[in-house]
């Protein structure tokens, strides 16, 4: 088996762990706290949590591991696993099933392989620098649609937690789209590594929450950066696109002005 091979079936089985902890938790309820910075939270996200770092150090005892509620394992190491139990937790505590959870290998600034998987609905897509990307366990592939005028276009906040100029590009690349809808966050990026939707975009995005979805978008074929046109998971912001309509997108969001 190759190493690319062995990242994806540890990032999808790490997903998994967490994915079916935080099922159980969706199936019956749970109580919401909020977090300092406002967003919510929930036991199922530290449960989540706590079961796949257990997963990782019985089987990565060296890498470090960093998790959107628990912290940082290891800071030092070279390997780390970025993980998210819970992405969509507004999502997740309204009972809409579109939200996942989110692992990530990271070596440096460079993540190696990715998994999103959503229990709800039963999708699971992984995916590995230069292994290419599986959905449900066959190659995802991004649309071939070529034209703005025939895309569909995703974000999961359409208000941009307030900021005024990725708003009004925002709205410039809708009003030249066939269609736009929200209620996205991971689950976007999935719908365009498929084929089914064109491009996703996210004001605000931490490390732990774009980190998986970088190699599931490039190896689907498309193209994925922030806002400022730079290939990085790590830039606070993104924008996932096909690769037909990967400069035109960026020619809205990235280049025009406020």
């Amino acid at each position: 088996m190759s190493e690319q091979s062995e990242w994806m079936e540890a990032a999808e089985a790490a997903a998994r762990v967490a994915g079916a902890v935080a099922l159980a938790h969706y199936r019956r309820g749970v109580v919401v706290e909020t977090k300092s910075d406002g967003t919510p939270v929930s036991v199922a996200d530290r449960q989540a949590e706590e079961a796949v770092r257990s997963w990782l150090e019985a089987r990565f005892p060296r890498d470090g591991i960093v998790g959107e509620e628990l912290g940082v394992a290891r800071p030092e190491a070279r390997r780390r696993w970025l993980v998210d139990p819970i992405d969509g937790t507004k999502t997740f505590v309204r009972r809409v099933p579109l939200w996942g959870t989110l692992v990530a290998l990271v070596e440096g600034d460079e993540v190696l392989a990715g998994a999103a998987f959503f229990p709800a609905v039963e999708e699971l897509v992984v995916a590995a620098r230069g292994a290419g990307c599986l959905w449900n366990g066959v190659p995802a592939h991004v649309s071939e649609v070529a034209r703005l005028s025939e895309a569909t276009v995703l974000a999961t906040d359409e208000r941009f937690a307030g900021n005024l100029h990725q708003r009004t590009r925002w709205s410039r690349l809708v009003d030249s789209t066939a269609q736009a809808r929200s209620w996205g966050d991971c689950y976007g990026y999935l719908l365009v590594a498929t084929g089914r939707a064109e491009a996703m975009v996210d004001g605000v995005m931490a490390p732990w929450d774009a980190a998986a979805l970088k190699p599931i978008v490039e190896e689907a074929g498309g193209v994925f950066t922030d806002w400022k046109g730079r290939r990085t998971a790590f830039g606070g912001d993104t924008i996932a696109t096909n690769r037909a309509l990967a400069d035109p997108v960026r020619a809205l969001l990235v280049a025009a002005g406020p």
